[in-house]
């Protein structure tokens, strides 16, 4: 471990915690899935079974398993491939429980990629909904789509940009935002001993700036009454308490009691002799070694009053506007697919679709965007278009119709 790691736990925190965290980094880390809400957990135990992978269910978070054996095989079975499960920390899947978005809310997950907890809060929303996933690295992006794919997201629309930007195009918007913030790290150094090699007090400075930007944007964009979870990875108060005590200086936000279904310690409410705002206390920090998992920081707040407005920006690029199944811009498509697989008239009723090319994508019929010029991509793909002008349904989609 990095002198400068060391040096700032025995300053913040104590000698004790040195030592239980030098422990945790030398052990072996601890693996977990989060299986799918729609699917059947004892057929994926009995089917993982086979690759000799060996699971134990995780108290009090239903969908959480750890891995006893097999972890060698966990990335390349059969239930994986199709998005049965998700290699994901138990740490990692706390945020969207204390977040609970649900089918009536319209949700932003600001730093989304690669998609661990966007595809945890689309299925807590009963894919239904609408929910916004932004990216701004364009590599990571391709790996948040591949993971939204893989369960079928259909009430997800994809941005990429810079999301401390995102408050020019959206202003109190949405009901709930998740700000899972990039940071030091220094909660998961036990699976990336690389951050020892460029940790600093001044790097963490700067991205704990990064942080507050991220977090007033979100709450620039969020509804009144409507709640933020800000979460990190990163066990330091810069990036953590301090974030917190600057922007309830500031806004109109009020943090809200959580309870976290793993252990936990309350917030620290003072900061080198200086005392921090009291309802601090209310967010909650994860130590890994007392739960096996990844060092957090998870936090609720509520915007109370509306913040300043200032004009929309949009990009001017030219997209493709929603068409429902009757329309005729994708009906003689529609129609193509309901007679060869022989779906009943009206289920695709449910969706509403865009056509790009000759690619077409769908989306749930509630799902929401004030416009859709923003957008990298909204929902999955449904099908392509062949030279013949017949619509060729795509292998995902074929899954999620295929109870019609």
């Amino acid at each position: 471990m990095g002198e400068n790691i060391a040096t700032y736990l025995i300053e913040n925190f104590d000698e004790n915690f040195l030592k239980d965290y030098e422990n945790y980094i030398q052990s072996e880390p601890h693996y977990y899935i989060r299986s799918r809400l729609t699917g059947d957990n004892k057929k994926l135990i009995e089917g993982l079974s086979v690759y000799g992978i060996e699971l134990e269910p995780v108290e009090n978070i239903p969908q959480a398993y750890l891995i006893k054996k097999g972890i060698e095989n966990i990335g390349k079975t059969f239930e994986f491939m199709i998005g049965q499960y998700y290699i994901q920390s138990l740490s990692s899947m706390i945020p969207p429980l204390v977040l609970q978005p649900t089918g009536d809310d319209v949700v932003l997950d600001l730093c989304a990629a690669p998609g661990s907890k966007t595809t945890e809060m689309s299925e807590m929303m009963n894919n239904s909904g609408t929910l916004y996933a932004n990216e701004i690295s364009v590599p990571r992006l391709r790996s948040l789509v591949h993971n939204l794919d893989k369960v079928n997201a259909v009430n997800t629309g994809v941005l990429n940009a810079k999301g401390e930007l995102l408050s020019k195009v959206y202003d109190h918007y949405f009901d709930k935002i998740l700000v899972d913030a990039p940071c030091s790290a220094t909660g998961i150094i036990q699976k990336k001993e690389e951050v020892t090699n460029w940790w600093s007090s001044n790097q963490m400075e700067k991205i704990a700036n990064l942080q507050l930007r991220l977090l007033i944007a979100a709450i620039k964009m969020l509804k009144v009454g409507g709640e933020i979870v800000y979460s990190t990875c990163s066990l330091t108060l810069e990036e953590n308490e301090l974030v917190l005590d600057r922007v309830l200086k500031k806004y109109p936000v009020e943090l809200v009691e959580i309870e976290l279904p793993v252990k936990s310690e309350r917030a620290k409410t003072s900061y080198r002799g200086e005392l921090l705002n009291p309802e601090i206390e209310k967010a909650h920090r994860i130590i890994p070694w007392q739960i096996n998992s990844e060092g957090f920081f998870v936090a609720k707040l509520k915007k109370i009053e509306e913040t300043e407005s200032k004009n929309k920006e949009l990009p001017m690029k030219k997209r493709s506007n929603f068409a429902f199944a009757r329309k005729k811009e994708v009906a003689p498509y529609l129609k193509h697919i309901e007679e060869w697989f022989g779906i009943e008239e009206g289920i695709l009723d449910h969706y509403k679709f865009i056509l790009r090319g000759k690619d077409l994508f769908y989306t749930n019929a509630d799902w929401y965007a004030e416009s859709l010029v923003p957008f990298n991509r909204i929902g999955t793909k449904f099908g392509n278009i062949d030279s013949r002008g017949y619509a060729h349904l795509h292998t995902q989609s074929a899954q999620n119709l295929s109870d019609y």
